[in-house]
């Protein structure tokens, strides 16, 4: 099992957590909520209003999200489904964990206690270079004040 920390439109509520639940697509966890421990930009951006954490560490703010242990069959699903390596790339973060309900084994309950995990975490380094200046948000949600409504892939 991987631990992948998700910030968008993959977290409950939101518009793809169909995709979290679906167990033909593999197995997803929910484990707990956290934040990144270093500041990242979250933007939303293009046409369709998909949100995007820019790989610039130490730039924006501590990025809200919920962390899943997954199986190999999700996380080679995740890896499609956000268009891995060219769109986004899966790398490793390290969570502060603010909320933990994940019934792991010893190291994963120690690792929680300390507040700190490391997560793989879909963001990009292949970004248009004005996306820097879109405002920053600290946490997602479709239809949060922004007005920026995801669009669904099978609505484009």
């Amino acid at each position: 099992m991987a631990r992948v920390f998700v910030y968008g439109t993959l977290k409950k509520g939101q518009p793809n957590y169909k995709h979290m639940i679906n167990r033909a697509k593999g197995l997803a966890k929910f484990q707990g909520r956290g934040h990144t421990v270093e500041k990242y930009p979250l933007v939303i951006a293009g046409k369709y209003n998909i949100p995007y954490m820019l790989n610039i560490p130490g730039t924006g703010h501590h990025i809200a999200g919920e962390i899943y242990s997954v199986d190999e069959q999700m996380l080679q699903f995740l890896d499609e489904f956000e268009g891995c390596p060219d769109m986004y790339q899966r790398t490793l973060m390290r969570i502060q964990v603010v909320e933990w309900e994940g019934k792991g084994g010893a190291a994963e309950a120690r690792a929680a206690a300390d507040g700190v995990l490391e997560c793989f975490v879909y963001s990009t380094a292949t970004y248009p270079p004005e996306w820097v200046g879109l405002p920053y948000y600290d946490s997602y949600d479709s239809s949060g004040k922004h007005g920026l409504s995801y669009v669904l892939r099978e609505s484009r």
